[in-house]
């Protein structure tokens, strides 16, 4: 699955979360490591759902950009 992310800086660092899967955040030192980190939180996320008999939710936030 694909799942939309945001990425916002947050002081000294950067923080991540998953508009779909409520709770699924992540940190980094950067933009990559923070992409990394928040994978490896969905897959973590992902698993705990299944462990305890739970489907995981579709996807369905989508990110795009405008111009003001």
């Amino acid at each position: 699955m694909r799942y939309a992310i945001v990425i916002e800086e947050a002081g000294d660092n950067y923080s991540a979360y998953v508009p779909d899967l409520p709770g699924c955040i992540a940190t980094g030192a950067s933009v990559a490591e923070t992409e990394r980190e928040i994978a490896a939180a969905i897959r973590f996320h992902l698993d705990g759902l299944a462990e305890d008999g739970i489907a995981a939710p579709e996807p369905i936030a989508r990110a795009s950009f405008v111009e003001v």
